[in-house]
């Protein structure tokens, strides 16, 4: 059992209607009454996100998590297939699951697999990810004070803002949690 004030983001717990991670964490005190928590949570066998509060000193089941590789293979459907490089058994996740990671992978790349009780629930990818830019639109400069940003399609198909310097065939540095533009690679 952990403490509720323990639940940070990434933070993995259990309740009656299943397994959840922590999205976000707010702490919350008002006035004279008891501190609660709020946490957004996300179901890691629906995909689903939820708000919970609890308030302070309660306490939620702890889950044993274990981690193992998988080389990513190919997506059919709405189905994410991974290989398990030392047994070659083949583990696939719904799409719903991964939460937009899958338009991250890529094929052949060896990722974290994060599993309870031999069943797989999430995937870690990198934080930072290099992306060729396949299309965008002119880079026209005007009067302007900060920074401006365009629209850019990278050869994943995430759609990216991007600043006006960026061509197409640029390579860029994204941050794959906000799905945001960090740097142009040369």
């Amino acid at each position: 059992m952990i403490s509720v004030t323990e639940l940070r983001a990434g933070a993995v717990f259990e309740d009656a209607q299943g397994l959840w991670e922590v999205v976000s964490y707010k702490h919350v005190k008002m006035g004279r009454g008891s501190a609660t928590i709020r946490v957004k949570v996300r179901n890691l066998k629906s995909g689903s996100t939820i708000e919970k509060t609890f308030t302070s000193g309660q306490r939620v089941s702890d889950v044993a998590l274990s981690k193992r590789k998988g080389q990513y293979l190919y997506t059919r459907g709405e189905e994410v297939v991974f290989m398990d490089p030392a047994t070659f058994e083949q583990v696939s996740l719904q799409k719903s699951i991964l939460s937009g990671k899958e338009n991250y992978l890529q094929e052949n790349e060896t990722y974290d697999l994060t599993t309870a009780d031999d069943q797989v629930l999430n995937i870690e990818i990198p934080k930072l990810t290099v992306l060729k830019i396949k299309e965008t639109g002119p880079g026209v400069k005007g009067d302007t004070v900060s920074n401006v940003f365009k629209d850019a399609i990278a050869e994943n198909s995430v759609k990216i803002k991007v600043p006006l310097f960026i061509n197409v065939g640029d390579k860029i540095k994204v941050d794959t949690r906000t799905n945001t533009y960090v740097e142009r690679v040369r």
